[in-house]
Parts: C-alpha cells; sequence; structure tokens
C-alpha cells in the first residue's frame, strides 16, 4: 500500500510524473537530460520499470542509478558492462532507447529546437548547442520532453526557429516515414502532463498539477490544446518515491532546479 506523502515540492511532483513516462517500456535505454529528468529516470529504475537500463553518462552500463548528488565520480557504482559510442549508436538505430529531454521550442507539431534563437538560419540572435543528436533521435526512438518553464517562449505560436527534431508535419519527415514512425510519449510541464494523442495529433492535456487551471495551460501556450473531459489532476509523490528521490539527491540539488520559477516551492 503507498500513501501520498503529506508534503513535497513542485521538483519531486515533475520527477515523479516524469517516472510514469518509462512505466511499461521494459528494457530499453533510458537517457534523462538534465537533473530532473535523470532522477525521473532512475526512480523508474528502481519502481515502475526495474527493467530499465541507464548508463553513467560515461562508458558504463548500470545496475543501480547514480545519485545525482553527494558522491564523488565513479564511487561506488555499481558497472554491469562497458557501453561505449559504438553500443550507444547500435542501441538508438535499434530503437531501444527512450530519452527524456528538455528542448527550447516546441511546436505544434511536436518538432523541437536546441539550436538557436531568433534572426536568420545564418546569423541567429542566440546561438545554442546545434542540433546534437535530436535528428537520429526523432526518427529512430521514443522521446519525451521536460519543460521546467512552461510558457509561449517554450510552445511557440509558428514553427520553430530551427527545426531540430521531427514532428507530426508531414512536410518535414524523411523520405519514406510516416505518422506511425514517429514516437513521441509525453511532455512534464511544471504545470502539466500533456501527450500528442488529440485528435490529428494535437498537444493533449492529460493531468493538471494541483492549483493550476485549464486556463493556466491555454494563456501559457502559444497555440491550441485540446482538452478532453479526462483530464485529471497530477498523482502527488508517495513516501516511498520521497525516500527513493532523497537517496538519488542527498543534497538537494533537485530543489535549484525551478529557482527561477515564481512556483518552484508550490507543494
Amino acid at each position: 500500500m503507498t500513501t501520498t506523502a503529506a508534503e513535497y515540492k513542485l521538483c519531486e511532483l515533475m520527477i515523479c510524473a516524469a517516472a510514469e513516462t518509462f512505466r511499461g517500456n521494459g528494457e530499453v535505454l533510458a537517457t534523462g537530460i538534465g537533473v530532473i529528468p535523470r532522477l525521473a529516470a532512475s526512480l523508474a529504475m528502481k519502481s515502475c520499470n526495474t527493467d530499465l537500463m541507464m548508463t553513467d553518462s560515461e562508458a558504463w552500463m548500470l545496475s543501480e542509478p547514480n545519485a545525482v548528488s553527494g558522491r564523488h565520480f565513479g564511487e561506488g557504482q555499481k558497472q554491469e558492462s562497458w557501453m561505449g559510442f559504438s553500443r550507444i549508436f547500435d542501441n538508438v538505430w535499434g530503437g531501444k532507447r527512450h530519452a527524456l529531454v528538455g528542448p527550447s521550442q516546441i511546436d505544434r507539431f511536436g518538432q523541437t529546437n536546441i539550436s538557436a534563437l531568433g534572426g536568420t538560419y545564418e546569423q541567429p540572435k542566440v546561438q545554442m548547442l546545434g542540433v546534437r543528436g535530436f535528428p537520429g533521435n526523432s526518427i529512430s526512438h521514443a522521446n519525451s520532453f521536460y519543460v521546467p518553464a512552461h510558457s509561449k517562449r517554450v510552445f511557440v505560436e509558428g514553427e520553430c526557429d530551427v527545426v531540430c527534431s521531427i514532428g507530426y508535419n508531414a512536410g518535414r519527415l524523411p523520405r519514406g516515414y510516416g505518422f506511425d514512425d514517429i514516437d513521441i510519449r509525453r511532455v512534464i510541464t511544471d504545470l502539466c502532463v500533456m501527450d500528442w494523442q488529440g485528435p490529428n495529433h494535437q498537444l493533449r492535456l492529460l493531468t493538471l498539477h494541483p492549483g493550476i487551471t485549464v486556463q493556466q495551460v491555454i494563456d501559457n501556450t502559444g497555440f491550441a490544446v485540446h482538452v478532453g473531459d479526462e483530464v485529471t489532476t497530477t498523482a502527488g509523490p508517495t513516501i516511498e518515491q520521497i525516500a527513493i528521490i532523497a537517496s538519488l539527491d542527498p543534497v538537494g540539488i533537485r530543489h535549484k532546479q525551478l529557482a527561477d520559477n515564481p512556483m518552484g516551492d508550490r507543494r
């Protein structure tokens, strides 16, 4: 029997909601980019999907997820086998991976941008990471999105300034790809949980975090969101989940991830 924790932070609610994206995935490689996504994948590995695989973000498979704080690099990690770049790419191309990533922009098609903002492609106003692995990832395996500050700056009105990953836009799909080949699972934000299973793969609202309204989600999204009758409240973390999260982050760096968010301390 599980009981919802009496008190928790927004970051912990988001970690638990994001962990659910890995439920039922089976034996696939989970990659969480950033503190909260990493904790989400680690929590899933220790609770709702014990078949999940993770690496130490260098070259080793782990039989137990590494803590994100309170340990020295390589200290006490339970290595299972070598997982260098060649094996990572074999895994990626084979579709046996689910990545939880944090795009800078997301458009109505589910396309994302981590490359550049504003200006032109040749001379953007802000240069960021480049496309990195987004093109290959989006055509090869499942992806979910983590958004720490839900706003129209992220969920943009038009197309992304630079399209780094494919979405439900027939005009940009690679030759031979159709919508059935796209696997965008969930979107976890500081306001809600969504997916892309609305009419014609429209972004769909699934759950609202406690204290958040449908109107807040609509007002902070640059395009239409499908709101059905099935919208519920995001489940709060259980006592057991909070204990696992605390063991993975004993120093509490998770509490600093939403520091610039006015709702970062909301329970």
